[in-house]
């Protein structure tokens, strides 16, 4: 078997009594989607904090690609290949589609961007950007600017910044919330486009489209995994329907 690309080993983070992520271990194999799931207050997003590197834990290790680096801060995990994107749209609304993304194909390689220079250094940058948008389904809006984007194509947008930076693992946070029908489903179409490309790892109270997407689902309940399996098991895991009654229907 491969070796896991993320692995957290009994990650914990604790704010005086209240306890956010409780042992938690898991691991996220190269190529999959794995969901986390779980009812509000479950502590999934301290969770992504602390695989992402903005929330370090109290105790525990997080290891990717076999590396420990529970310690590492979020540009240097960025850089060996983990990105993130966030519940709320972290965008420039000013800049174009295609500039917000330019920028983050410019963190990435170091490279000197200037919106008014050379058009050759322009090129280097917004030859990759246009191919992440158009990853996404955005490339018709590149010259748009992003604050004019509906809320879906934001959603979007931000999937194409974190594609930018060439993660071998994106940490995706409720990529789906505040989003319209039919923008779900672009967003869901997008997802199921990008799983053959990379592995990622999602966190979405969307159970149609977790159990659509995901190859394997963790559940987090209190601050701990009480179950991790295919979609198929994990819905017809008794203790999981407990935890969820009342939350969400599984069935």
């Amino acid at each position: 078997m491969a070796e896991p690309l993320l692995e957290l080993r009994h990650v914990r983070k604790a704010y005086g009594a209240l306890v956010v992520t409780d042992d938690v271990s898991l691991s996220v194999e190269p190529g999959e989607l794995h969901a986390i799931i779980g009812p509000n207050g479950a502590g999934k997003t301290t969770l992504i904090h602390q695989i992402s590197g903005t929330l370090p834990p109290d105790s525990g290790q997080v290891l990717f690609g076999g590396e420990d680096i529970t310690r590492l801060p979020m540009p240097r995990r960025v850089r060996r290949g983990l990105a993130r994107s966030f519940q709320i749209t972290s965008i420039l609304p000013g800049f174009s589609a295609l500039e917000n993304v330019a920028l983050a194909v410019q963190a990435r390689s170091g490279s000197s961007f200037r919106f008014l220079g050379n058009a050759a250094q322009e090129k280097a940058l917004n030859g990759p950007a246009m191919e992440c948008l158009d990853l996404v389904g955005l490339s018709p809006r590149a010259y748009v600017p992003a604050g004019l984007l509906s809320h879906g194509e934001k959603r979007q947008l931000e999937l194409a910044i974190g594609l930018a930076t060439e993660p071998k693992l994106l940490l995706l946070d409720e990529p789906l919330a505040g989003t319209g029908h039919d923008e779900s489903q672009r967003v869901v179409e997008t997802l199921r486009r990008l799983k053959s490309r990379l592995t990622i790892v999602l966190i979405e109270h969307d159970m149609d489209a977790v159990f659509s997407l995901a190859d394997r689902v963790s559940v987090l309940v209190y601050g701990r995994v009480i179950a991790t399996d295919t979609p198929e098991r994990v819905r017809t895991n008794p203790e999981v329907r407990a935890a969820y009654l009342g939350e969400e229907e599984l069935v």
